[in-house]
């Protein structure tokens, strides 16, 4: 499974970016795709994370600004930005979680894409 996240880039806070990660499988076989973000210096982190069945999840910190959703024709997990703000520069990574039939879990990330906002 190879992901290919895009879409970051330099941003002003209040904001916006849709950041984009797509998929070489077909993504309905994926059960869980999540987006994490690394500042320097800090740990990797679970910023939104969306299910087989659509069920998400937001940290805290990005509820209510952040929207993740898949687009299963185009294999493409997405996750919109608004009202960004400083504390969300980061290198934003996607994920996919996999549980396949008689195997270990896998999971898979992509290159990351970075995300500046200047205040």
């Amino acid at each position: 499974v190879q992901l290919q996240a895009s879409g970051g880039g330099l941003v002003q806070a209040g904001g916006s970016l849709r950041l984009s990660c797509a998929a070489s499988v077909n993504i309905a076989t994926i059960n869980v795709m999540a987006w994490y973000r690394q500042a320097p210096g800090q740990e990797r982190e679970l910023v939104a994370r969306i299910g087989s069945s659509r069920t998400t999840n937001y940290a805290e910190s990005v509820k209510g600004r952040f929207t993740i959703s898949k687009d299963r024709a185009k294999n493409t997990l997405y996750l919109q930005m608004n009202l960004l703000k400083p504390e969300d520069t980061a290198v934003y990574y996607c994920n996919a979680y996999i549980v396949a039939a008689l195997q270990p879990a896998s999971n898979y990330w992509g290159q990351g894409t970075q995300v500046t906002v200047s205040s």
